[in-house]
């Protein structure tokens, strides 16, 4: 009978020393007995930061293709240093970079996405008996050239790798043990949750937790991979990421999630016409700018106000792009607040339990704590506030929806 396969990903406080990696090695041996493995590797902690200065050292705006082939070779010195640690422990190993297993990507450098994977070098290594170990994090595109998919690149290389192989699960080794109800350094009595459907892990982690990189939960919910979210750093049970199942919906909220690296900016006085929301909002787009919650405000003089959020670090980018269309339109002034914080509550169950959102409203109103933006989607309900608001607000919303005797999945 064959051995199931299974796909591991370490990242880069799992592999950040020696003894880490080490460690690793011990851990990928014992495994080794019961299951073909393939090994998926970060950058050593801190690592992609260095090269990144390195490069920025040399000029403030280095060529993206040779930024790529800088940043990539942190994943290539851990996968060939945890093969060599796997020797020394009398296991078989084999190391390969994202080009020699033809993980085949477009060319959009530093945010390039998967198309394909040629899984026979892969197979060959694990018939011959070797765990592989993989770079992850990159890739290479039609012209030959070294391509990186984006931070947290490694869990979608994982994912892709479990889809192309047909593994019989992922697991994403991490330095937290699962996927918690929120995070627990705010909410001490956070509890973790055994099972997270693809929908639910999805919204979380677009919505600040930093758990699981989103993309590569797209991956898993495509070709219904299995993730496994463990810790490194011991060997307890943690938290699958799985297809939805129907008792999933008995529970109404599976997290409470937030992200600070947000900010809102706000037009005033636009002219109230057809297609003047396109000619604001296609140009961000142009520059890869990802807007999320908008809210427009009906006026009574042929003129409205219009507020929308950004990730922080895209603030000033957005407001130049603002200010011109503002110019070209007759619109009013443009102008940014950074100190917010999106709070989120979600849930599956959301969508057969009614009056989340009222509980959601009645908690913040109870202390005090104004709801500066509203967005709501079939199983989550998010709400923009002041930053210096926001562990009492995930505090309250969790004693609400999760606190004793709530239980998630």
């Amino acid at each position: 009978m064959n051995r199931p396969l299974i796909v591991q990903k370490f990242g880069g406080t799992s592999v950040g020393s020696v003894e880490r990696i080490q460690e690793v090695a011990r851990r990928v041996a014992r495994c080794s007995r019961d299951s073909r493995l393939i090994v998926v590797v970060s950058a050593m902690s801190g690592e992609t930061d260095r090269l990144l200065k390195l490069a920025r050292a040399l000029s403030a705006e280095p060529v993206a293709r040779e930024s790529d082939v800088v940043v990539a070779s942190g994943e290539q010195v851990t996968a060939a240093l945890l093969a060599i640690a796997l020797h020394a422990c009398d296991i078989p190993a084999q190391s390969f970079l994202g080009h020699q297993i033809r993980i085949r990507t477009d060319s959009a450098h530093s945010r390039a996405r998967i198309r394909a994977i040629d899984s026979e070098r892969l197979f060959a290594a694990l018939d011959a008996g070797r765990v592989v170990v993989v770079a992850g994090f990159q890739g290479v595109d039609e012209h030959e050239s070294i391509t990186t998919l984006g931070r947290g690149g490694s869990d979608t290389t994982a994912v892709a790798l479990a889809a192309a192989t047909n593994a019989d699960a992922c697991e994403i080794y991490t330095d937290v043990d699962g996927v918690y109800t929120t995070d627990p350094r705010i909410v001490p009595h956070a509890h973790k949750l055994e099972r997270i459907s693809y929908d639910e892990m999805l919204e979380l982690s677009s919505l600040g937790a930093k758990v699981l990189q989103i993309r590569s939960v797209e991956f898993a919910k495509r070709y219904g991979v299995r993730v496994h979210v463990r810790s490194s750093f011991n060997h307890d049970p943690g938290t699958w990421v799985v297809p939805e199942e129907s008792k999933m919906e008995d529970v109404t909220v599976a997290g409470v999630a937030f992200d600070r690296d947000q900010a809102k900016i706000t037009l005033t006085a636009v002219p109230d016409r057809p297609g003047l929301a396109a000619k604001i909002f296609s140009p961000i787009a142009a520059q890869g700018i990802v807007v999320d919650m908008i809210i427009q405000n009906a006026g009574a003089d042929g003129r409205t106000d219009m507020t929308f959020t950004v990730p922080r670090l895209e603030t000033e980018n957005a407001l130049r792009i603002v200010r011109d269309v503002a110019r070209e339109i007759g619109a009013g002034e443009a102008r940014s607040e950074g100190e917010i914080t999106k709070v989120s509550v979600v849930g599956l169950g959301m969508r057969s339990h009614a009056g989340v959102a009222a509980q959601i409203f009645e908690t913040l109103a109870r202390e005090g704590i104004n709801i500066e933006m509203i967005s709501t989607s079939e199983i989550k309900v998010s709400v923009v506030i002041d930053a210096k608001y926001t562990e009492l607000a995930v505090r309250v919303l969790h004693d609400t929806f999760l606190g004793e005797g709530k239980e998630a999945h």
